[in-house]
């Protein structure tokens, strides 16, 4: 039986700026570009939307900026369902930005993208303390590396003395301590970030080599991680953990725009799949059309799909994992 999830997010809030070119500037060079547009984003504020536009219950905490750009983010998390009670303002730092540069080649689109953390990077752990008791009212904490490591860390180690699920999405790459590693129940890089912190190389020409990602499973579940999802973009994603190597293919679209906030679309699908009572592997392939739909789309927030427009998607695709109908509880 399926039921409507209440998950928290801790995690960041940026402007995204995005600029597209066929082909981006080398140094000291200018090229003509295409599209330009500002939007709400922030691997945070992207996972938090995307788990209440999928019908979940959501309360994000992170840290604007006293300016426009912060009024505006808090806007869109509202207009989305995110309850933003326990966003801070810092009157000093600006809102946190992201400048992101898409390539648009024939074989799809390519992006860049620079962050710069303002506010995001201000908040404390004793600005959060309100979690050592109020993380027991969540299903799953989701947590990403734009605030502060020492955040992420404490945040993970109430949810885990809790006994709630810890989702860590390690994007940036960064390196993570055995403190983190041993509060998380689930890891999410993809391929180029689970190679950088394992220091095993993901191969995927010619298909996806799956010794190589037993290997780097090894090095994470060694470390104390439960779960280990690595998202491989047209190669789909896995899930290594006590039931074995779990392979979710790739849902393609007809067209590929902007792969921005694709990554963040998958995490919070999952999680919000799994929550609900999906089974792991029916969450994987829940989390694969959501992100098909975001990828189909341009921008971060605005092409995060909601719960209808999935699972029109699975029912289109005739996906056999599990009834479509069966989500409604999250409407």
């Amino acid at each position: 039986m399926l039921k409507r999830p209440k998950i928290l997010v801790v995690g960041s809030l940026n402007m995204d700026v995005t600029a597209s070119a066929k082909r981006l500037p080398g140094a000291g060079e200018t090229v003509i570009g295409g599209n330009f547009q500002t939007a709400p984003g922030g691997k945070g504020l992207n996972q938090a939307v995307q788990c209440a536009r999928l019908g979940a219950q959501v309360t994000m905490a992170g840290k604007v900026g006293h300016d426009e750009f912060g009024k505006q983010l808090l806007k869109a998390a509202e207009e989305s369902g995110v309850d933003v009670s326990h966003i801070l303002t810092d009157e000093h730092e600006a809102t946190g930005a992201a400048v992101i540069m898409l390539e648009e080649k024939e074989n799809g689109t390519q992006n860049r993208i620079t962050v710069c953390p303002g506010a995001n990077f201000t908040i404390r752990p004793e600005e959060l303390s309100w979690l050592k008791e109020g993380i027991r009212d969540y299903d799953i904490v989701i947590l990403q590396f734009e605030i502060p490591m020492p955040v992420v860390e404490q945040v993970a180690e109430w949810a885990h003395e809790a006994g709630v699920p810890v989702m860590v999405n390690p994007a940036p790459a960064a390196e993570i301590s055995d403190r983190l590693l041993s509060c998380t129940s689930y890891l999410s890089p993809n391929e180029h970030e689970a190679a950088s912190l394992s220091g095993h190389k993901i191969r995927t020409e010619g298909g996806l080599q799956e010794e190589d990602v037993k290997e780097a499973a090894a090095y994470f579940h060694k470390r104390g991680v439960e779960n280990l999802i690595i998202t491989m973009g047209e190669n789909g994603a896995v899930l290594s953990g006590s039931e074995g190597v779990l392979h979710s293919p790739c849902v393609k679209m007809p067209e590929a725009a902007d792969p921005t906030a694709a990554g963040d679309s998958f995490v919070a699908a999952f999680c919000t799949g799994l929550t609900a009572g999906l089974s792991k592997e029916q969450a994987l392939a829940f989390a694969g059309h959501t992100a098909a739909i975001t990828v189909s789309r341009m921008g971060a927030i605005t092409s995060l799909p909601v719960l209808l427009e999935v699972q029109e998607l699975l029912r289109e695709r005739d996906f056999q994992g599990f009834a479509p109908d069966s989500l409604d509880v999250l409407k």
